[in-house]
C-alpha cells in the first residue's frame, strides 16, 4: 500500500504557520488608533481624533522598522499592515475632514472625503503590487496624506463654519488625494541604516526637533508641508532647468589664429 502523498507548496518549502507577534502588535495598535480617531470624529472631538491619527503614524513607523531590524518581515505582515493603513490613514482622516470642514456642504463633502479614501487605497494597492524602492516613493505616501489633514485640523481644531473657508478645505483635500495617485517621486527614509554609528551631533539635532515640537506642536505642520511640496518643486525645477537649457542661445565660438590666417589667405582681395 502506497503512503499518502504529501502536498507541498512552493519549491519544497514548508508553509510557515503562525505570525510574528511583535510587529503585528504595532499593526494592531495602528488600527486601534484609527478606529478611536473615527469614533472621536463622530462625537465632534476633532483635536483628539487628529492626535490619534498621529499616534497611528508612530505605530506604523515602529511596525516597519522593528520588522526590518529583527528580520521578522513576512507577506502576512505586509498585507495586514496595508489593511490597517486603509483604516488609520484612509477612512479616519477622510471622516475627520468631513466632520471638521466639509459638513456644511454634505454632498460635496462626502464626495471629497470618499475621493481621499479611494486615492489612499489606490496608493496602498500600487505600493503593494509594484516593486519596493527603498529610496523613492511613487506618489505621496498615504501616512503623509493623512498627516496633512491632521495638521490642518490641529492648526485650527474648531469646525469650519465660515462659508469662505469651505472651498479652501475642498481644494486642499482634493489636492492631497491627487498627490497620492500621482507619479511624483517622494523621498523615502527606509534606506537609512539605523545600525551604523552616527555622529554625536545627530542626537543633539533630534533633541532640537523635540524641543521645537514641545514648544509648539504645530511645527510638525511646517515640516510636513516641506515634505509634501518637495516633490512638486523638484520636478518643476527640473523641467524649468531643461527648458532653459533648450532655449539658451548658442554663443559663437572664438576663432583660432589658424582660422583667421586661413580666411585672410583665401580672401580674393
Amino acid at each position: 500500500m502506497r503512503p499518502p502523498r504529501i502536498r507541498r507548496r512552493g519549491s519544497g518549502t514548508k508553509l510557515r504557520r503562525g505570525i510574528y507577534i511583535i510587529p503585528s502588535l504595532f499593526t494592531v495598535a495602528n488600527m486601534f488608533c484609527g478606529f478611536l480617531s473615527m469614533a472621536y470624529s463622530s462625537r465632534g472631538r476633532m483635536e483628539t481624533a487628529a492626535l490619534f491619527i498621529l499616534a497611528a503614524g508612530f505605530a506604523d513607523v515602529l511596525d516597519g522598522r522593528i520588522a526590518r531590524l529583527t528580520g521578522t518581515t513576512s507577506s502576512f505582515g505586509e498585507s495586514y499592515d496595508s489593511l490597517a493603513d486603509v483604516i488609520s490613514f484612509g477612512a479616519a482622516p477622510a471622516l475627520l475632514a468631513f466632520h471638521w470642514g466639509l459638513w456644511e456642504v454634505p454632498r460635496i463633502g462626502m464626495a471629497c472625503a470618499f475621493l481621499f479614501l479611494a486615492a489612499g487605497s489606490i496608493r496602498l494597492a500600487r505600493f503593494s503590487t509594484n516593486g519596493h524602492d527603498m529610496s523613492r516613493f511613487q506618489g505621496l505616501p498615504i501616512p503623509a496624506g493623512a498627516g496633512a489633514i491632521t495638521m490642518l485640523v490641529l492648526v485650527s481644531p474648531e469646525p469650519v463654519m465660515h462659508p469662505a473657508f469651505i472651498p479652501v478645505v475642498v481644494c486642499f483635500v482634493v489636492a492631497v488625494a491627487l498627490l497620492m495617485v500621482s507619479n511624483l517621486p517622494y523621498r523615502s527614509f527606509k534606506d537609512m541604516n539605523l545600525k551604523r554609528q552616527w555622529p554625536a551631533p545627530t542626537l543633539f539635532a533630534i533633541a532640537v526637533v523635540f524641543s521645537l515640537v514641545t514648544l509648539d506642536p504645530r511645527i510638525l505642520s511646517i515640516l510636513l508641508a516641506v515634505y509634501i511640496l518637495s516633490a512638486p518643486v523638484m520636478v518643476l525645477s527640473g523641467r524649468l532647468r531643461k527648458s532653459s537649457q533648450r532655449t539658451a542661445p548658442v554663443t559663437p565660438r572664438q576663432r583660432t589664429e589658424f582660422e583667421e590666417d586661413h580666411e585672410s589667405s583665401t580672401d580674393p582681395d
